[in-house]
């Protein structure tokens, strides 16, 4: 997500970095550049607007003509009003009410409501450790609800069972009875999209709003609609106590103008990040973070929370303990593989990191892309453990039995062994706590000619 935005900003700053002093001229022609940037990431022209006439007179100040690196303050004028227009801090989902806590889930047909709303579900029982059960209020798409019951059973979360020919507003009496039988803390309401709005849709989701008096009514759009969700959010503001945004299918969006239109015109706290289509694809929304990764800051916090959240804790313990005793096998290798493939793989790991245009950038030279992770997999599942544990025995026989066993050639199998070297080289350093100044450096170039 903010791909785009990243890169026109990054190329704005870079050049802005480089002037000893601003003036009026250059500060007029830095914001031509930031406007054509977010107008270009599908930001609405009223936003668009409103932030550039909010940072004009902060760029003219005299702190920015007389400071000795002005880049640097551009960027803090940028990053602190990118912020102001995302929210300023997460707002967390209000669960401050008598169990069993009603929240609904709203928005066009073909969002996500429904996955979104599995989706919450187990991020709640995960991270609040609460009691949830999910009902289907969508009488109307074929197969709606048997969708959401699905990914109830998918996922071990509690669904109401559905009774055929019942109003959305019966299920709604009925979801709340069972919930307190069941002892379900919390009540997840998905309710039915259209293609468009319109008065029914309006009339019925009001109607239901009077009888369950939700804590949260969560709008649900897709990032991928730009300006359109901007004026959905409009529209449901208008009929509900509209609370928080879920922004869906944001891993497919480059440009990113949906996030900075839809918390300005809504004036509502966007709450979660779709990322992705698995039920664990949901982040928290943090606008300080955000902001750090539109201006290509790198968000190593979230990182490192995916980190702790995605990999096997006990296994990067087991090799932290080997590499202070100076070991590294090819078993730890894979380990490493598959853990990067858990968290998104290198594009994934590298969408956190500083400067991220710049490594993509080295990435697309060295030609890297995610089947180096794949056929490096099956390279070394080709091996013996012998061979794992000691690749300095794998000689020319040894490599071309690997090479079929794996699909692949000599040369595969050499690129392999040079960048495990590399590779147990550079661990090592870094279990010594020789890590200062590889955030900033980015990907080593080194490790990118070893894969060539």
């Amino acid at each position: 997500m903010f791909e785009n935005l990243t890169n026109k900003f990054e190329e704005i700053f870079s050049s802005l970095k480089k002037a000893p002093s601003l003036d009026e001229k250059q500060v007029e022609e830095g914001l031509r550049d930031i406007r054509q940037a977010l107008l270009e990431a599908d930001v609405s022209l009223e936003v668009v607007k409103e932030f550039t006439s909010k940072i004009k007179p902060k760029l003219l100040g005299k702190e920015i003509i007389r400071s000795t690196s002005p880049g640097e303050m551009v960027v803090k004028i940028v990053y602190d009003e990118i912020v102001s227009f995302l929210g300023d801090s997460n707002q967390e989902i209000n669960l401050k009410k008598v169990p069993p806590v009603p929240i609904l889930v709203v928005g066009l047909q073909g969002s996500g409501k429904t996955t979104t709303s599995a989706k919450i579900a187990k991020f709640l029982e995960k991270n609040n450790k609460k009691k949830v059960m999910m009902a289907s209020l969508d009488v109307y798409r074929p197969a709606a609800q048997e969708q959401l019951r699905l990914l109830g059973e998918q996922n071990n979360i509690n669904t109401l069972p559905v009774i055929e020919g019942q109003l959305p507003t019966d299920i709604c009496q009925r979801a709340i009875n069972a919930a307190n039988l069941n002892g379900s803390e919390i009540i997840i309401f998905d309710t039915a999209g259209r293609t468009q709005i319109d008065l029914q849709m309006m009339s019925e989701i009001k109607q239901i709003e009077n009888i369950i008096k939700p804590s949260e009514i969560l709008l649900v759009a897709d990032s991928l609609t730009g300006q359109v969700a901007a004026n959905v959010a409009k529209e449901f503001m208008n009929t509900v106590s509209l609370t928080g945004i879920v922004l869906t299918r944001s891993d497919g969006d480059g440009r990113g103008g949906a996030a900075l239109s839809m918390k300005y015109v809504s004036n509502v706290p966007i709450k979660f990040l779709g990322v992705g289509e698995k039920i664990d694809n949901l982040e928290v929304f943090h606008p300080d973070r955000i902001a750090n990764r539109i201006l290509g800051m790198g968000d190593i916090v979230s990182l490192v929370e995916k980190a702790a959240e995605d990999l096997d804790q006990e296994k990067l313990k087991k090799t932290e303990e080997k590499l202070k005793k100076g070991q590294f096998s090819l078993d730890d290798y894979l380990s490493q593989l598959r853990q990067m493939k858990k968290m998104g793989g290198i594009e994934g790991v590298m969408s956190f990191l500083p400067g991220v245009s710049k490594i993509k950038s080295q990435m697309d030279n060295a030609g890297v892309d995610e089947k180096i992770i794949t056929q490096n997999e099956a390279v070394i599942l080709s091996m013996t453990k012998k061979e794992r544990e000691n690749p300095k025995i794998i000689d020319g026989s040894r490599k071309k039995r690997i090479a079929n066993g794996s699909g692949t050639d000599m040369a595969t199998i050499n690129k392999l062994l040079k960048q495990f070297k590399m590779m147990s080289e550079m661990m090592k350093k870094m279990s010594k706590g020789n890590m200062k100044g590889m955030a900033e450096k980015g990907i080593p170039p080194e490790l990118f000619n070893q894969l060539k």
